[in-house]
């Protein structure tokens, strides 16, 4: 695992270095913004290392994964003079923000104790892997991994807005366009989740219950929906987002590839570890999940659908 977090550091740096030397200088209003967006990075990032150490809660770059997006674009709205198209993206980031926080908070994840709230299971199965054995690494992995570069990747994943700030090409339709679609991967990240929470709720009622489970249910892992023919629906929906939020800094340059690629990019590294690891962990609890892995595909429906 720390040569994946430490390969994905890497690729925070330096793809966004690299992507920077081969377009336009910033101008002097987009410097100011990421200035003032460094300083609200920097300062999230340390108060979540912070907090998720002395309460041992390692979800809380998680309550912030939905909710400062929409403050960084809102501020990029603010110094761009609440220009069309910013004010645009940050609707729609505002949009998926919302609905990302209501499904986080239905599952326990906040709570009126800021610092508590329902912690991911992954960290604790992951700290307890080797190569966490003393403490001081799991700081240090907390610090690099969970804090600066999950937070690091949140801000990336904004910053297509300051690459359009000040642009001369008029809000068109294309915009509009761009615009439902990514409302339409918004609403199946909301299918997606919510088929998952339905097909959970109900298997762990039933479990309440002592019944036995049967039919869907004796699979236990999600698998009908959207979910018979991607095994990560939800996933592939947000990586989507992204990837469509960069289509607006083509339209307002007119150039197609820009520095501000970095945060789709990385978003989809992220995904692929991600989602290597949840597997791994759902493979050891569902003995049918590898028949799944075989008959569906991660994040596109090409494969067919699952044949329980």
């Amino acid at each position: 695992m720390w040569r994946i977090a430490l390969f994905l550091i890497f690729t925070l740096i330096a793809v966004p270095v690299i992507t920077f030397q081969y377009d336009e200088p910033l101008n002097e209003l987009q410097w100011k913004t990421l200035k003032v967006l460094f300083v609200i990075y920097g300062s999230t990032a340390f108060l979540a290392f912070l907090i998720s150490t002395i309460t041992k809660n390692y979800s809380q770059v998680d309550k912030l994964w939905s909710t400062i997006p929409i403050a960084y674009v809102w501020v990029m709205a603010h110094y761009a003079g609440y220009e069309d198209r910013i004010v645009l993206m940050a609707v729609l980031v505002t949009i998926w923000g919302a609905r990302l926080t209501f499904n986080f908070a239905r599952r326990g994840g906040y709570s009126w104790k800021f610092w508590t709230g329902e912690e991911d299971y992954r960290w604790a199965i992951l700290k307890a892997k080797p190569g966490f054995e003393q403490e001081w690494k799991w700081i240090l992995f907390n610090f690099f991994f969970i804090s600066a570069y999950q937070m690091g990747l949140i801000l990336l994943m904004t910053l297509p807005a300051i690459k359009a700030m000040g642009s001369s090409e008029p809000l068109g339709w294309l915009d509009y366009l761009i615009a439902f679609v990514f409302i339409s991967f918004v609403v199946i990240e909301f299918i997606a989740d919510q088929q998952q929470y339905d097909y959970q709720e109900a298997k762990w009622e039933r479990k309440r219950k002592g019944e036995v489970l049967e039919g869907k249910f004796a699979v236990g892992f999600t698998h009908t929906g959207l979910w018979a023919y991607m095994r990560h629906p939800n996933y592939m929906a947000e990586q989507a987002v992204w990837i469509v939020f960069y289509l607006f800094s083509i339209i307002a340059t007119g150039h197609i590839i820009n520095w501000s690629i970095a945060g789709c990019l990385l978003i989809v590294l992220l995904f692929k570890g991600s989602s290597d690891f949840s597997e791994s962990i759902t493979v050891e609890k569902y003995p049918k999940y590898k028949e799944y892995q075989k008959q569906v595909g991660r994040f596109l429906p090409f494969k067919g659908r699952f044949k329980n």
